[in-house]
């Protein structure tokens, strides 16, 4: 069984036994790309991520009812996002608008989308 993906501009050839790498990679890359898995690595945070591509921002309303997610799990996330440089917010009023920060994230999206195995 093989797979090939790119991750960021990074070429990897996988077979059942090995991974190689088939392109220099500098470890800040590398670091760049764990980090945002990690940051990532939630269901709920992807689909928030992958809403937030589609709208310029949306409060912590707008997000639960579009996903049917919960508030206080949401904001969790949203907070963690937050944190991590992926998401800004601005504060309309009583409402805080969440919006995507981090567009190399929308990358690694693209690439997990694109993999035949997952």
């Amino acid at each position: 069984m093989f797979l090939f993906f790119n991750l960021l501009q990074c070429s990897y050839f996988y077979t059942m036994d090995t991974l190689q790498l088939q392109s220099d990679i500098t470890t800040e890359r590398l670091e760049k790309v764990a980090f945002v898995l990690k940051t990532i690595a939630h269901p709920l945070r992807i689909n928030i991520i992958s809403l937030l591509a589609k709208h310029e921002a949306l409060c912590v309303n707008d997000i639960c009812e579009q996903l049917g997610s919960e508030q206080s799990l949401t904001s969790h996330h949203l907070s963690n996002l937050k944190h991590s440089g992926v998401l800004k917010s601005t504060r309309k009023g009583k409402q805080i608008f969440y919006y995507l920060k981090m567009k190399e994230v929308l990358g690694v999206l693209e690439c997990m989308n694109s993999c035949e195995v997952l």
